[in-house]
């Protein structure tokens, strides 16, 4: 197939490799360049988003936050003057993390255009992209999902259409809230641990075997015991996708008051030069106001 790949980060550059790796041709942009390492795989790069659009079939944007996606699909040579007369057959996946809102919106133009529209925002960090083993969640037209699962399938290994447009990031939303609150848990524990007097690393290894286990326990609580706090995925992007649950809590009338203390815990983590820690790094934020720092006995 041809496809286009644009934004090409700590996720985005191994996600295209697989592709490349699978022998499809890569039309790709990113703001920084096109890394050599793809260049040097069979990337073709591109100047702007515009012409990944007029060169590729299927159009893949895995970028920070909702204003990015706008600017890539609806700004000056974006995506959608790419598809001007051209668009007929041709689908547009958003891949980034951003508002459901949003997402109807961005796909209503798309479609307006005569291309088609899914939102697939992933979950897995740094090493799910890296091993192609994603959970990609796709709002969106079965026959349109249908039509790029063979794409995805190179990417991640759980994929699930969750239901219309932006159903996708209503999920990964969800998702957010889940993984951000079991960090911080995870946190706590190896915080009390560790200031009880116990072994944190040897407080984690009891645990695995039992009830509490988790994915999160296992990675997020290593780097917590082993101080390896770089991204991974920053706190600055968890922080946002926090806000968008927090956003929409409130346009639905609902309480999520932990997902509320969690979100504060990131931004005190910023306001301490965090910003850009991996998200483990949440647990400085604890340790800060606790003041002991989970250390290995």
């Amino acid at each position: 197939m041809k496809l286009g790949f644009i934004g090409l980060g700590i996720m985005g550059q191994p996600m295209a490799g697989h592709l490349l790796a699978a022998g499809h041709t890569v039309f790709a942009h990113s703001r920084s360049g096109v890394p050599q390492a793809l260049l040097d795989a069979g990337a073709k790069a591109c100047a702007n988003p515009a012409e990944v659009a007029r060169q590729a079939d299927i159009i893949i944007t895995m970028v920070p936050d909702t204003p990015h996606v706008e600017k890539v699909l609806f700004g000056e040579h974006g995506v959608a003057e790419g598809l001007q007369g051209a668009a007929k057959g041709k689908v547009v996946v958003d891949m980034s993390s951003i508002s459901p809102i949003a997402t109807k919106g961005f796909a209503e133009k798309i479609r307006a255009l005569g291309a088609d529209y899914l939102d697939a925002p992933v979950s897995g960090g740094e090493v799910g992209a890296k091993q192609a083993t994603l959970t990609i969640m796709v709002g969106g037209s079965e026959a349109t999902f249908n039509q790029v699962l063979p794409v995805f399938q190179h990417m991640g290994k759980n994929i699930t259409l969750i239901g219309e447009a932006g159903s996708g990031q209503t999920c990964k939303v969800a998702n957010q809230i889940v993984v951000a609150l079991t960090i911080e848990a995870v946190g706590e524990a190896l915080l009390f641990a560790s200031k009880a007097g116990a072994d944190p690393a040897k407080v984690r290894q009891a645990l695995m075997g039992g009830l509490a286990t988790s994915r999160i326990l296992e990675l997020h609580g290593e780097r917590m015991i082993k101080r390896t706090f770089n991204p991974g995925f920053r706190i600055e992007l968890h922080q946002k996708d926090l806000n968008l649950a927090l956003e929409g809590a409130r346009a639905m009338g609902l309480s999520l008051p932990n997902t509320a203390s969690t979100q504060q815990l990131m931004s005190s983590c910023v306001a301490l030069g965090g910003a850009g820690w991996d998200h483990s790094g949440l647990v400085k934020a604890l340790e800060h106001a606790g003041n002991h720092v989970v250390a290995q006995g």
